[in-house]
């Protein structure tokens, strides 16, 4: 297993990408603290299966913008897993689509807090426990295309992570490695709720690969981020996108 003995965070754990994380991570071993906001069932239902199989983990609501509910995670995590080796900033979202002439300062406000100002929170307060390690981030394709009508928010807090992400790999290294997922079109409630369906399946026709993405393809690219296999990477933002944007 990549991952035995080894404990991991995985913020926004309960349903789709992050949960495919938690399930990841677990089965290679690792125990695991899955935050989630809104997502009890999944996480529940995560936990249950992972000590079902002879893992260890547990899951905890957190608002990942509210300082106390982050210490409260990383607190529980030394606790009851005596130490964090992976941090995984997966929690974050578009919240909505709004076009800069019509966007209130709360809301630009409130993308930067829950996708930026989030993995800020997250990893500051794991670095007094992740002595050694890796830290993987979720940035986005929207990073580095600007996303789709009214994401400016969402792509210019993405493609902060993406510059968060170079920095601490130089800040942390080498005791501790940091990268960045940029996903494109993967077949989440993300894009259930805010990707009309035409757009899916016109991704799927120009997509060399003819489709989108799997919460599962992302966990594996995170599972392999998060190990040794991937031991002479830092600083990396690596594209997972079916070969819809080359970077």
């Amino acid at each position: 297993m990549k991952l035995q003995g080894k404990v991991a965070v995985v913020t926004g754990g309960g349903r789709d990408i992050g949960l495919a994380i938690a399930l990841k991570l677990a089965a290679e071993g690792a125990a695991v603290a899955i935050n989630y906001f809104s997502s009890s069932e999944g996480a529940d239902k995560a936990v249950e299966k992972i000590t079902a199989e002879g893992g260890r983990a547990f899951a905890l609501q957190g608002d990942l913008t509210k300082q106390e509910d982050v210490d409260a995670l990383v607190s529980k995590t030394v606790a009851d897993f005596g130490g964090i080796d992976v941090l995984v900033n997966n929690a974050g979202g578009l919240i909505a689509r709004k076009k800069i002439a019509e966007m209130p300062i709360e809301h630009w406000l409130a993308v930067m807090d829950l996708n930026l100002t989030s993995t800020f929170r997250m990893t500051k307060a794991c670095l007094a426990h992740l002595k050694e390690g890796t830290i993987v981030n979720l940035a986005s394709q929207a990073a580095r295309d600007g996303g789709g009508g009214g994401a400016v928010a969402y792509a210019t807090s993405k493609g902060a992570v993406m510059t968060m992400t170079r920095g601490l790999a130089k800040e942390l290294g080498p005791e501790i490695r940091v990268n960045a997922l940029c996903p494109g079109m993967i077949d989440t409630d993300f894009h259930n709720i805010h990707t009309p369906d035409a757009g899916r399946r016109g991704y799927e026709a120009a997509a060399p690969l003819k489709r989108q993405g799997t919460v599962e393809d992302t966990a594996n690219l995170v599972l392999f981020l998060a190990c040794d296999d991937s031991a002479f990477i830092t600083g990396a933002n690596i594209d997972i996108n079916g070969g819809m944007l080359f970077s």
